[in-house]
């Protein structure tokens, strides 16, 4: 299992945002330690509740994905048919 420093990390590298945001991208890391050092309870619940926020920050400041999904495949496709001239509209 990973620790939450390591997954912390690995969410920063995937958003792409440590450059563009390096403050919160190491308060994020900070805050994921204070999470994985065993000892106050409380204070962990308090470092894992601020830390679900800094992440929430940085997932709203990360660039958009790049990555197509299921749909946007489909409609990729589907436009390079109509540009092929392969697909004919719809009589009404």
């Amino acid at each position: 299992m990973a620790t939450n420093v390591e997954a912390t990390q690995a969410e920063i590298d995937h958003l792409r945002i440590g450059q563009s945001a390096p403050g919160l991208a190491q308060l994020a890391l900070s805050l994921a330690a204070a999470v994985d050092n065993p000892g106050n309870v409380t204070a962990q619940a308090n470092a894992a509740r601020e830390l679900r926020t800094v992440l929430e920050g940085l997932r709203k400041l990360a660039p958009a994905s790049v990555e197509m999904d299921a749909v946007d495949e489909l409609a990729a496709k589907k436009a390079k048919r109509r540009e092929d001239g392969l697909v004919r509209a719809r009589r009404a």
